[in-house]
């Protein structure tokens, strides 16, 4: 069992933390190409900046959300502050990526009581949001698989996390949950660049790309037609 740690410590994480990293950066770089393709297409090239601006805002400060759904924007606000704010400025995390990657801000890193608070804010947190989003009939109809996965996977690192940290338990359970910690957090690093959480790379661009992308080039509405096989069909 020490040596699966040791190598999900070095080797592994190393591993997923480079495909995180080339992963979003891909996505990125892709985005942006494509928002630039779409200019190039698109008969009308002007952007309503102020638009896009109120929006990628809207989405960093949802004030309008909590004038529709107080509860869940405050909770979801709650749930995402902890899941960035804790794995990041957790202590044990910081000398992790000392160790692995040479990159250190120790000083900048968390108590031990208010790391644990945040763990059990986000545990909390989330698990509410997964219950308000299986209990709204409207969520149910929009959400895909992944949707109800990634908040249960989003947890396993902190409830594991907190289980080693907090529980008296047998060194062999320790190291138990401590690899199910560190397997969990790989997992989400490789998945990341894939899923619909690589929005947290592509909020900056995402009311830009949308933007460009409705500005449908010339003939674009024919196109569509035909590929739908309505070719010759009247509307």
């Amino acid at each position: 069992m020490e040596e699966l740690l040791d190598i999900a410590k070095g080797p592994l994480f190393r591993f997923s933390f480079a495909i995180m990293i080339l992963g979003l950066i891909r996505v990125f770089v892709l985005s942006l190409i494509n928002g630039c393709e779409a200019k190039k297409k698109a008969k009308d090239k002007s952007i309503p900046k102020g638009y896009v601006r109120k929006m990628t805002f809207g989405f960093l400060f949802p004030l309008r959300a909590f004038r529709v759904k107080p509860v869940y924007a405050f909770v979801s606000i709650l749930f995402h502050i902890g899941l960035l704010i804790t794995p990041i400025f957790l202590f044990d995390h910081a000398l992790l990526f000392q160790n692995s990657i040479g990159i250190s801000w120790i000083d900048l890193t968390l108590s031990k009581q208010l790391a644990d608070w945040l763990t059990i804010l986000t545990i909390i947190t989330g698990i509410i949001l997964l219950l308000i989003r299986l209990s709204s009939k409207t969520s149910r109809f929009i959400s895909r698989n992944q949707d109800y996965l990634w908040p249960l996977l989003l947890l396993i690192p902190f409830i594991s996390g907190l289980v080693c940290a907090q529980f008296t338990v047998e060194p062999d359970v320790y190291n138990i949950f401590m690899l199910i910690h560190i397997l969990s957090g790989c997992l989400i690093f490789i998945l990341m660049p894939f899923t619909k959480i690589a929005h947290c790379i592509l909020l900056p661009l995402s009311q830009w790309i949308t933007a460009r992308a409705w500005k449908f080039p010339p003939d674009a509405g024919e196109k569509v037609y035909i590929d739908l096989g309505k070719e010759g069909e009247t509307l």
